[in-house]
């Protein structure tokens, strides 16, 4: 995991030590956008939810394996961008990107997932998009009480 500058503007955050508010709106049920380049260089994107984990600093995606988003993560070199917003509060996760097909790391990614949104119907093709956050930037401010 790479550590991002933090900013004046807020627009970085430090990897390491990210502030609560930070944490508590990767937490809160948000949808976001998941962004990965098709094999033309366009970007591809569409809307996920997604489970981040501090302590490994890597954000999760589950879906199906032949879906565009699992083929273009599955390319070497593959990258990926996630951004979450909520009025004028947001993030925006990038970084290598890869997938996992082994039943373990489904099935956990699938638990995380249900803590963060809901269960998720069952999926045989499913696998997990594993992000390896390298920057992590955006607009969090303290809400008021």
């Amino acid at each position: 995991m790479t550590t991002a500058s933090s900013s004046p503007s807020g627009s970085g955050f430090d990897l390491q030590a990210l502030p609560d508010r930070v944490l508590t709106f990767l937490t809160v049920r948000h949808l976001s956008t998941l962004t990965t380049l098709n094999t033309d260089g366009s970007p591809h994107v569409v809307p996920v939810g997604f489970t981040f984990d501090s302590t490994t600093g890597t954000a999760r995606v589950i879906t199906s394996g032949g879906s565009v988003k699992a083929r273009n993560a599955a390319r070497p070199g593959a990258r990926a961008a996630l951004c979450q917003v909520d009025g004028g509060r947001w993030l925006t996760l990038s970084g290598p990107v890869q997938v996992l097909t082994d039943a373990e790391a489904v099935a956990h990614a699938e638990r995380m997932y249900a803590a963060r949104y809901r269960t998720p119907k069952v999926n045989p093709a499913r696998v997990v998009l594993l992000m390896d956050v390298q920057k992590l930037m955006g607009r969090v401010p303290v809400l008021p009480a």
